[in-house]
């Protein structure tokens, strides 16, 4: 089985440009035109695939070739687009940056690459003209398996600014599919860690993505576009499935989720429901209570930090999260998910499970990580190696009677997060698809706890 959905990866040459505009945009602009439009990220970001969702209707999907695999990239692809008319991959970073000391991997040219599908490079164009021409001519010659099929310029001044451009480009063989300027109406908030989820300002998020449309819409040549999309390889390979809906009794699996929570990757709860769990979301901003007949929980990344004075206030479900922990289920808390578990996130309440305080920090804690598991867990035994990313700025105290959970090789060789009874806690987010028994480990033990 091979995937030929049209596509494009709209990429840059650094971040900043306006990729995550023209992406969400184009996203929106093919939807409006009745098309069925895949949205895909390259690498691990989680809010913007929030924004492509929005923007399409359709789940917003990572592609992150140094946490899966370049192996998967096709299949989870081709999973991602399946009935598609088209689908868009917004890239990550520079179109060459990967990971550190890797060469191309996980760089948005490595995930092209492996799609076969067209680049369609965004361009701030606003302090220059004829330079453009140069840059562009670069990145569309430096690696000749990569196709830079066109060109969009952003942060355009003027006419004449946009006349001079054209001008320069008309030599480089690459043409221009758009030009934008600059519209205040479209940009987003950010915070300490990139953009501000969409959970957390629904309304406005609707309104950026609608300005992002229309600029797209009015800037860009839509049909060009289409067609340059529909010139895309076909990607090789069966699409990715996460399996049958194992046998046996369906354990109740709770997932944090509202805005305090909005760190997951899709994937995660197809593995757990095709492993036999009821999948049952809960909002610990909101739900006093777990959900009914919970036999594990599942909470991801998010920013509690933000939130934690309304965690803390929700005494009741923080007892609750204790007392299933206490009990010996399976709890399995990445990043966000390890704040909360911890008995105070500077100086306010959690949930205790964890002997741990947390607390903010100005230190970033970024980068892709080579782990190993070095206790067993309810998610894998001793010896088991997975891939993660770290995107903090928290620091935990360590405390006692828990066991490490990973050990990591890179930048420095360490330990890190916590394994104590059933629950498994980290600053590394994963992702399962890597290794789906993971999930299966995690359901059967729901089974059994």
């Amino acid at each position: 089985m091979t995937s030929s959905v049209p596509r494009l990866v709209i990429a840059a040459p650094s971040s900043g440009s306006g990729k995550t505009t023209v992406a969400t945009g184009l996203m929106a602009a093919f939807a409006a035109r009745g098309l069925a439009v895949s949205p895909h990220k390259v690498g691990p970001d989680y809010i913007d695939p929030g924004y492509h969702a929005l923007a399409t209707g359709r789940v917003g999907r990572n592609l992150d070739a140094y946490l899966c695999g370049p192996e998967l990239i096709g299949p989870l692809f081709a999973h991602g687009a399946r009935g598609c008319d088209i689908a868009v991959v917004e890239g990550v970073m520079g179109l060459y940056d990967g990971a550190a000391g890797e060469g191309e991997l996980a760089s948005t040219a490595h995930v092209a690459k492996l799609l076969r599908a067209p680049v369609v490079l965004v361009v701030d164009a606003s302090s220059q003209s004829r330079s453009v021409a140069a840059l562009v001519h670069g990145f569309a010659s430096w690696d000749p398996q990569v196709r830079v099929g066109g060109v969009i310029l952003n942060k355009v001044a003027s006419d004449r600014h946009e006349e001079l451009l054209r001008e320069a480009l008309e030599s480089s063989g690459v043409p221009v599919f758009g030009v934008l300027r600059r519209v205040a109406r479209v940009d987003t908030p950010s915070r300490h860690l990139g953009l501000v989820p969409v959970a957390e300002r629904r309304g406005e998020a609707v309104d950026a993505v609608a300005a992002m449309a229309a600029q797209v819409s009015d800037g860009c040549d839509l049909e060009g576009l289409l067609g340059l999309a529909r010139g895309a390889g076909v990607v090789p390979g069966a699409a990715w499935d996460p399996g049958a809906a194992a046998p046996g009794p369906r354990p109740v699996v709770a997932v944090a989720s509202g805005p305090a929570f909005t760190f997951s990757y899709a994937e995660h709860t197809e593995l757990l429901a095709a492993a036999g769990a009821e999948v049952v979301p809960f909002d610990p901003l909101r739900d006093e209570q777990l959900p009914d007949g919970t036999k594990g929980l599942v909470v991801g990344g998010g920013f509690p930090e933000v939130y934690a004075a309304e965690l803390s206030a929700n005494e009741p479900l923080r007892k609750a999260v204790g007392a299933l922990a206490h009990s010996g289920a399976p709890v399995a808390a990445e990043c966000a998910g390890l704040l909360y578990l911890c008995r105070e996130l500077d100086g306010l309440a959690m949930c205790g499970v964890l002997d741990v305080r947390a607390r903010m920090t100005e230190r970033l804690t970024l980068g892709y990580r080579d782990a190993v598991a070095v206790s067993d867990s309810v998610l894998a035994v001793a010896g088991t190696r997975m891939r993660g990313h770290e995107f903090h700025r928290t620091a935990v105290e360590p405390g006692a009677g828990a066991a490490p959970a990973w050990g990591v090789r890179a930048p420095r060789p360490r330990v890190e997060g916590f394994v104590q009874q059933g629950v498994h806690a980290s600053y590394l987010h994963t992702h399962w698809a890597s290794e789906p028994g993971v999930a299966r480990r995690f359901v059967e033990r729901c089974r059994t706890s």
